[in-house]
């Protein structure tokens, strides 16, 4: 592609932090898991951050340590990828849905109370394509139902709301640090926060078979355990996550400019000064998606769909649960609508008016 979709970062500097991590170290739950923890809990002000093996991970671990079991509910947003909601279905959870706020692409909170019911016992807000969820409304809502409130936070490392970090907005926050995020640990790789201790004890044990000792198991849990080279790559692309975000923010800013008012296209919220988003993705609107895709695909453009199929709509929950068309009305729009352009923090000024140009020409 002339200019891809993402460009991963993976420096020198990060290998070989990886490769002393391999000969001086413990391979999983090393020093340098201790202190990826140590320095992520720092980054989003929480008390505790407990590092797992994947996003999906330590969902469902933040689920279970609230004492969410089988057969209660959870509620979320069907504008995401399928591994929000699997991370409670696996374990028999039941998954219901809240339609986004238009424009924002995250829960409306205002329709969150109507989906409640006897039944369920949590609800997972999103911060869609790095931007955060309107936190104070939803977890209004939430407490007046005694719902546990588990922040999706695995596309928006340090991004903000109202002074506070995501992965602090909620009960429990989980991350994911899988190559395409805004940053990551050169593999599979995700971050539970919180600041309560009981749930951070439970996730430690959870994420490593359940041990109360060495040989001792108290509660049923999981190989789920980040390996220590991949904390230590993570360690040090914490340290550009900043400045990193900080150009991404300039890049959408540049969009912005380049795109604004041409034809019929919807832009991404733009940051206030309550809310600082991390453009993980740069997300448009536009009811001639497919065709504009392929028209900047054949520019040599990457772009994409996150997501194409809303979960609802996905053909096993379909299966399993009867969901049906029409449940989600503004959220069926959104996936019919949504492109992703090229985002990444080394995205040049060139290639961002190279992009908004072959748009211009698409819409001419």
């Amino acid at each position: 592609m002339k200019v891809p979709m993402a460009s991963p970062i993976l420096t020198e500097e990060m290998i070989q932090a990886a490769a002393n991590a391999y000969r001086k170290e413990r391979w999983t739950l090393g020093e340098s898991v201790t202190k990826f923890e140590e320095a992520f809990a720092r980054m989003c002000g929480t008390k505790h951050a407990i590092a797992v093996n994947s996003g999906t991970a330590a969902l469902q671990l933040a689920l279970l340590s609230s004492g969410v079991k089988a057969g209660d509910k959870v509620l979320s947003s069907a504008l995401s990828f399928v591994a929000t909601t699997n991370s409670f279905v696996a374990f028999g959870g039941i998954p219901g849905f809240v339609d986004v706020i238009d424009g924002e692409f995250n829960i409306d909170p205002s329709k969150l109370k109507k989906a409640i019911d006897r039944k369920t016992r949590a609800v997972i807000p999103v911060d869609l394509y790095g931007h955060p969820y309107r936190a104070d409304e939803l977890s209004e809502v939430a407490k007046k139902a005694d719902l546990v409130v588990v922040e999706d936070a695995c596309q928006a490392h340090g991004a903000m709301y109202k002074g506070r970090k995501t992965g602090n907005l909620g009960d429990i926050g989980c991350f994911s640090f899988y190559p395409s995020k805004n940053m990551h640990v050169a593999g599979d790789g995700g971050m539970i926060t919180t600041n309560d201790d009981k749930v951070a004890e439970l996730c430690k044990k959870y994420r490593n078979c359940g041990r109360k000792g060495q040989y001792e198991h108290d509660v049923i849990g999981y190989t789920m355990r980040m390996n220590t080279a991949n904390a230590a790559v993570g360690l040090e692309q914490l340290k550009h996550l900043e400045s990193w975000n900080e150009k991404r923010r300039a890049v959408a800013k540049q969009y912005d400019t380049l795109l604004k008012g041409v034809g019929d296209l919807m832009l991404p919220p733009q940051p206030t000064k309550e809310v600082v988003p991390v453009f993980h993705l740069y997300t448009i609107r536009t009811r001639k998606r497919n065709e504009l895709k392929a028209f900047l695909e054949s520019k040599q453009v990457g772009v994409g769909v996150h997501y194409e199929i809303p979960i609802h709509l996905q053909p096993i929950y379909k299966e399993m649960f009867g969901f049906k068309e029409g449940m989600l009305p503004l959220t069926e729009r959104i996936c019919k609508e949504v492109l992703v352009l090229p985002m990444f923090p080394d995205l040049t000024s060139e290639q961002i008016k190279y992009v908004a140009d072959c748009i211009k020409e698409f819409y001419r």
